[in-house]
């Protein structure tokens, strides 16, 4: 009851972030995550070409065994090419930055 009467001091801390960095900062945050950006497109390039790579070896390496299964080699040489695709348009589009 006791506890009720007693008024409690309620500090908030208002005003702590430091502005004084300014657009100077922001930009060069911006040209950061578009580097980052480059560089983890060029990444994606890097591993869809390796896979479709692979992935056309593997099919003539069957087609010429005359073994099954090819379909499935077939579609993920597809898959890579879609991520080859896909990585150059998503990745930029994301950071709404036009290469």
């Amino acid at each position: 009851m006791a506890g009720m009467l007693v008024v409690q001091v309620a500090s908030a801390k208002a005003g702590g972030v430091d502005y004084s960095w300014g657009a100077g900062a922001l930009a060069r945050a911006h040209d950061f995550t578009v580097t980052m950006m480059l560089y983890v497109l060029y990444v994606c390039y890097a591993v869809g070409s390796v896979m479709s790579i692979i992935s056309a070896f593997i099919i003539y390496i069957k087609m010429q065994a005359h073994e099954g299964e090819i379909v499935k080699n077939l579609l993920t040489l597809f898959g890579a090419i879609l991520f080859i695709i896909g990585a150059s348009i998503v990745f930029p589009a994301f950071f709404g930055y036009h290469i």
